[in-house]
């Protein structure tokens, strides 16, 4: 492995956060669960479909990678469940999270016995127990067991469902996507539900059968009632020790609250002049949680974004180092050199501090619809006027002013024909957006049609002022495409629909370089390569980005002209 890779596989590892590790575990125990609600709602066909579904559900999962690969991560996830009882001190979702953690929590005390009774009688005495099997013992045995297992298949439904939710609502296609997953969430249980009620009827209308029960409830099937009693003490004592877990945790938070306030309070003061008291451990977002004051999370405190960013005002050598996780994310946005900037939802600090949020929330409702954040890929291209500072040594500020309108119109008016979006005006410069509404490669295509369209625009604006222009009007332009935040920032009635992420601050970068390299636009690769341009079409170099550890491909453009015949020599995949 190449020194590279050693350092690209370390920056994962240290991305890594134990919500993530969660996040997977929980999606591998999801996919077996769909898998098993597919397989129950065979049930209303027949036994025989139930029969043939798991078969392939049984080859599929007890395959052995695959069964390591599930084990697995049924253990990590009721693990980190646990312990996010025992580490969660306040929760951004007042209802919605505690739900989740409690529904979770309670899986495990209502599925062992099931799991007891089908893998263990397996595992230790060879039973074969299917769905005759199981569905006998719930419908005729022991009927008042059908309400359990019926519950639990709710509960752990409803559980991933909000699990997912938190993941996907940030996601550029939750949106439009949404009706569909309710429908699915809704649909499948349903169908499981009523597969499992019907195989029970044709299940206990069977059993009257002598030839039935000979054939389906022999020994080797569901084993004998020694086995049994067995069986019964492994999940007696597995409730009792789990129970026991529990209350051990809710009686160490209750330990670890009494600790703090022997510990001492400290003191978080806010830019607005506010102070609370609270006690070491929580980390700011809790602290602003716990006394309702306003701060802005798009991601709930789960270090997925850096919207709750605050900056630490006087001496930042008391402050804990921050996390692999906190220093990812603070890397990502080009703050990780800074000491005095931390996340609210992962510092927890030890002595009294003081600070501002960077992004404040929005605490009024704005005037017009509200766009919360979504994470969502874009392609960013920042414009820049040239010698606009030497222009206005020369002229009147009304005809400055007027000069720098009319590029910035040209500029708007070939983004919007492109299908792009202007988005901020910063002085003499422009933040366009492009993929707001697109796929990745007619996004990029789209934004490198903007820029030749750009240099047309400017072409015929400096033929229009060439009386009255001591030198043409010349510009920069920056574009690379990313993963972006977008929504609305800003505070109260003065909110902007806008993106932050690296992707945006790398193109802004990127434009300022081309001051340096003597040309019109400088791209990244990946967007030359996203908008299906040959990998000799411009010329390649690479370049130091500030707050990056490594170089980055860019793709340079001594005149955007060029571009629109680039593009037009490729035929773009369809989608």
């Amino acid at each position: 492995m190449t020194a590279f890779d050693t350092a690209q596989l370390g920056k994962l590892v240290r991305g890594v956060s134990l919500r993530q590790i969660r996040l997977v575990c929980g999606l591998v125990l999801f996919t077996y669960l769909v898998s098993h609600f597919l397989n129950h709602a065979l049930g209303n066909i027949s036994l025989d479909a139930l029969a043939w579904g798991v078969h392939y559900h049984v080859l599929f999962w007890q395959f052995l990678p695959v069964a390591i690969i599930f084990y697995t991560a049924a253990l990590l996830h009721a693990g980190l469940g646990i312990w996010a009882l025992y580490e969660r001190r306040q929760f951004r979702w007042k209802a919605i999270e505690p739900l989740q953690l409690v529904l979770g929590l309670s899986i495990p005390a209502l599925v062992v016995a099931h799991i007891a009774g089908v893998r263990l009688g397996h595992t230790l005495f060879g039973q074969t127990k299917l769905y005759p099997q199981v569905l006998y013992g719930y419908w005729v045995v022991w009927p008042f067991r059908v309400w359990l297992i019926l519950s639990v298949l709710v509960v752990a439904w409803i559980h991933g469902s909000i699990g997912l939710y938190f993941w996907l609502r940030m996601k550029a296609f939750f949106k439009p996507a949404a009706p569909f997953l309710l429908a699915a969430a809704v649909l499948v249980p349903t169908l499981a539900l009523l597969g499992l009620y019907q195989g029970g009827r044709s299940v206990a209308k069977e059993s009257t059968s002598a030839e039935w029960r000979t054939t389906n409830l022999s020994q080797d099937k569901v084993g004998t009632p020694a086995e049994q009693n067995v069986l019964e003490s492994i999940t007696d004592d597995f409730l009792i020790g789990y129970l026991g877990l529990i209350g051990f945790v809710l009686a160490a938070r209750g330990v670890r609250a009494l600790n703090e306030r022997r510990g001492g309070m400290i003191s978080l003061s806010y830019g607005n002049g506010r102070t609370v008291r609270v006690p070491k451990g929580l980390s700011v977002l809790e602290a602003s949680l716990r006394h309702q004051v306003p701060h802005a999370s798009v991601c709930g405190g789960r270090a997925r974004c850096s919207t709750c960013r605050i900056r630490v005002i006087g001496d930042c050598a008391m402050l804990p180092e921050p996390s692999n996780r906190e220093a990812f994310v603070l890397n990502r946005v080009g703050t990780g050199a800074d000491p005095a900037i931390r996340l609210a939802c992962q510092l927890r600090p030890e002595t009294d501090i003081s600070f501002f949020q960077i992004f404040m929330p929005q605490t009024a409702a704005a005037s017009g619809p509200s766009h919360i954040g979504e994470e969502r890929y874009l392609v960013s291209m920042f414009v820049d006027m040239r010698g606009s500072t030497k222009l206005a040594e020369h002229r009147l500020p009304f005809d400055t002013v007027f000069v720098v309108n009319r590029f910035l119109g040209a500029v708007s008016q070939a983004v919007i024909e492109c299908g792009g979006q202007p988005n901020q005006f910063l002085g003499d410069g422009q933040l366009a957006l492009f993929g707001l509404a697109t796929n990745r490669q007619t996004a990029c295509r789209q934004a490198l049609k903007a820029a030749a369209m750009i240099a047309a625009n400017v072409d015929e604006l400096n033929q229009f002022l060439q009386h009255d222009l001591r030198e043409p009007i010349r510009f920069g332009i920056g574009i690379h495409s990313g993963e972006v935040i977008v929504g609305d920032i800003g505070y109260r009635d003065h909110m902007v629909f806008t993106a932050l992420g690296d992707a945006v601050n790398v193109a802004a970068r990127l434009q300022d370089m081309t001051k340096n390299l003597g040309c019109e636009a400088i791209l990244s690769d990946e967007v030359r390569a996203t908008a299906g341009l040959a990998a000799d079409a411009l010329p390649r170099q690479e370049v130091d980005i500030r707050g990056r550890n490594e170089p980055m491909i860019v793709r340079t453009v001594a005149s955007t002209n060029v571009l629109s015949a680039l593009l037009d020599d490729v035929k773009p995949a369809a989608a």
